[in-house]
């Protein structure tokens, strides 16, 4: 495998579909990123662009050697998921008006990566609740090529 310490390009392809309150929401990118091993985790960086934000939007998802992926948007508000299979996780929501605790409950979790080329699949399906109170249910697919 090619160094990947100083990253490589990859074609992202990320499909999210979202249920709050009975409303079922899609969402398709297909974006350019990259890819940056550190020790045996890796992360995979990208630049969410959206016509709710006119600003790109940095996201980061580490991919963590015990099979956990800890996902963060950076942007007004910072978003941290981590989603570990068949667990509830603790994450934070950081908005203008201060800290939100949020749980992730992830029933499906795989992770996929293969060389030559080097690519790789990410699939989760995961609940994100505030307090009890179940905010939604979300299915993350996501599929990237160096």
């Amino acid at each position: 495998m090619d160094d990947l310490t100083t990253g490589v390009p990859v074609a992202i392809h990320l499909e999210t579909e979202a249920v709050q309150e009975g409303e079922a929401a899609n969402y398709a990118l297909d974006v350019d990123g990259q890819l940056v091993q550190m020790g045996d985790t890796f992360y995979l960086r990208y630049q969410e662009v959206s016509d709710d934000h006119p600003e790109p939007v940095p996201v980061t998802i580490k991919l963590v050697s015990n099979g956990d992926v800890v996902l963060t948007r950076s942007a007004e508000n910072r978003l941290q998921l981590h989603f570990s299979n068949g667990k509830r996780v603790q994450a934070r929501y950081r908005t203008p008006m201060g800290v939100l605790p949020v749980d992730t409950v992830t029933p499906l979790l795989q992770v996929r990566l293969r060389e030559r080329p080097f690519s790789g699949e990410i699939k989760i399906n995961y609940d994100l609740y505030a307090g009890e109170q179940l905010i939604g249910n979300y299915k993350l697919r996501l599929q990237f090529t160096a």
